[in-house]
C-alpha cells in the first residue's frame, strides 16, 4: 500500500524526502522484517494470553518422554501470530497485486485455514482426531492445483533465460544477454552443467510443439506432489519446542536470498542464472515471514510458551513449498528442506519396518525391535538421552550447512 502511495504522490508532483526509498526492493524487505519482527515480539504475547483465556492448550499423549506431560495446558494455535506478523507487513510494503505475492497470500491463508480447522476441532470441538487425514490430502491438492494451474497459465509468470554465448556488456544493457520473455515450465537442476530442466522434456515422444503445449500434464501433479510432501514434513517436524520455527526460519531465509537474486537482472547475469520478472517482491514477502518466524520463535523455543500446531506447521510448509515452485528451486527442495525430508523419511521406515518384522517374526518381535526407538527422528533421539533444546540446535545448525549447500549451487555449473 505504501509503495501504491509513493507512486501516486510521486505522479501528482508531491516528493516528500525520504518516501523515495519505498522504489527500492531492499529498503521495503528490511522495513517489513524489522515490522514482523515487533508485530510478532509485541502481540504475540496478547495472542498467547488470549489462546490461554479460551483455554486452546494442547493435550499431550503419554509416549514415555522426559517433560512431556509439564507441555499439558501450553496454548497452541500460535501459528496465528506468525500469520498475522506476515500479512501486515506484506500489506504495507509490497506491490499486492503482484501476482506471486497474491499466490503467496492465497498459500498462506489456505494452508493456514486447514490447519486452524484441525486445531478447532482438537482443542473446542475435544475431537482428538481433529480434521480427518483425507481432507487434509484434499485441502492441499487443492492449493497445489491453484499454484500448479496458476504457474502454468498466468501471462505474468515467465522467465529470461541467458544466451549460451552471451558477452559481457554494460550493466546499462545487460538485458542484451538474455533471451526474449518466455512461458515455459523450466526449473533448475542443482549441482548439474546445463542446469535447466524443462518438464515438456518428460514428454519425449512429442514433437516439441505438442510437449510444450501438454507440459501442464506433467508439470501440475509434480507441484501437487511438493506442497502434500513439503507441508506434511513441516507437521511432523513440529514435535520439539522450536523444531519446525528455527528450521524453517533457515529455509525462509534462504529462498528470500534466491528471490533477490532471481528477481534482479544484474545478478542473474553476473551468475549465470534464470531471471524472473516480478519475482524481487517476493523478497518482501519472505524476510516478513521470516521476521514473523523468528518472533514466534522467541515464545516457541523451550519451554516452549506456545505451539504453532497445525495452523502454524501445514501452513509453513505449504508456503515454503509454494515460494520454491515459483522461484524455478523445487529441485533443491530435498537438499534445502532435509530436516523435514529426514523426519519424514524416519515415519516411514519406522512403519514400513514395524509392518515387515510384524508379519514374518510376529508383532512381540516387532514391538521389541523397532527401526527407531521413537519416530520422527527427532523422538528417537529424546528416547536416546538427548535433551530436546540439543537436538534442535543441531538440527538448525544442520540446516544452516544444508542452506550454504544450496547458496553454493549459484556458482556450480
Amino acid at each position: 500500500m505504501l509503495y501504491y502511495l509513493y507512486e501516486y504522490l510521486t505522479s501528482q508532483g508531491i516528493h516528500i524526502p525520504g518516501l523515495g526509498m519505498l522504489k527500492y526492493i531492499s529498503f521495503r524487505a528490511g522495513i517489513a522484517v524489522l515490522f514482523s519482527l515487533i508485530i510478532a515480539l509485541v502481540y504475540g504475547k496478547r495472542i498467547i494470553n488470549y489462546l490461554r483465556a479460551r483455554q486452546m492448550g494442547e493435550l499431550v499423549r503419554d509416549l514415555g518422554l522426559d517433560g512431556q506431560k509439564q507441555k499439558e495446558g501450553t496454548p497452541t494455535m500460535g501459528g496465528l501470530i506468525i500469520i498475522i506478523a506476515t500479512i501486515i507487513p506484506v500489506l504495507l510494503f509490497t506491490r499486492i497485486t503482484n501476482v506471486y505475492i497474491v499466490l503467496l497470500l492465497v498459500s498462506m491463508l489456505w494452508m493456514g485455514a486447514i490447519g486452524f480447522l484441525d486445531d478447532y476441532l482438537k482443542k473446542i470441538k475435544k475431537n482428538k482426531d481433529g480434521l480427518s487425514g483425507k481432507f487434509k490430502i484434499v485441502g492441499q491438492v487443492g492449493l497445489g492445483l491453484i499454484v500448479g494451474i496458476t504457474m502454468y497459465f498466468h501471462p505474468d509468470i515467465t522467465v529470461k533465460r541467458k544466451y549460451a554465448d552471451a558477452k559481457v556488456v554494460n550493466r546499462n544493457n545487460v538485458e542484451q544477454n538474455f533471451m526474449p520473455t518466455e512461458k515455459i515450465t523450466v526449473s533448475t537442476v542443482p549441482f548439474a552443467k546445463n542446469n535447466e530442466f524443462d518438464y515438456s522434456g518428460i514428454l519425449f515422444w512429442m514433437n516439441d510443439k505438442d510437449a510444450h503445449e501438454w507440459a501442464w500434464i506433467v508439470f501440475i501433479p509434480i507441484v501437487i506432489f511438493i506442497v502434500t510432501a513439503v507441508s506434511n514434513g513441516a507437521n511432523i517436524t513440529d514435535g520439539i519446542d522450536g523444531l519446525a520455527a528455527g528450521t524453517s526460519a533457515v529455509i525462509l531465509l534462504t529462498l528470500a536470498l534466491f528471490a533477490y537474486l532471481s528477481g534482479n537482472i544484474i545478478f542473474a547475469d553476473y551468475l549465470n542464472i534464470m531471471f524472473l520478472p516480478n519475482m524481487g517482491e517476493t523478497t518482501i514477502f519472505a524476510v516478513a515471514m521470516v521476521g514473523a518466524v523468528i518472533g514466534f520463535f522467541w515464545y516457541n523455543t523451550y519451554p516452549a510458551q506456545v505451539f504453532m500446531g497445525d495452523t502454524g506447521s501445514l501452513m509453513l510448509g505449504g508456503v515454503i513449498a509454494v515460494l520454491a515452485i515459483i522461484l524455478r528451486k523445487e529441485l533443491l527442495i530435498p537438499v534445502l528442506c532435509g530436516i523435514f525430508l529426514i523426519e519424514n523419511i524416519s515415519v516411514m521406515l519406522q512403519v514400513v519396518v514395524f509392518k515387515y518384522r510384524k508379519r514374518k517374526y510376529g508383532l512381540e518381535y516387532a514391538q521389541n525391535n523397532r527401526f527407531f526407538r521413537m519416530s520422527p527422528l527427532h523422538h528417537h533421539y529424546q528416547k536416546g538421552g538427548f535433551h530436546e533444546s540439543k537436538i534442535v540446535n543441531r538440527m538448525i545448525i544442520i540446516g544452516v550447512m544444508l542452506a550454504i549447500l544450496c547458496l553454493i549451487t549459484l556458482k556450480m555449473r
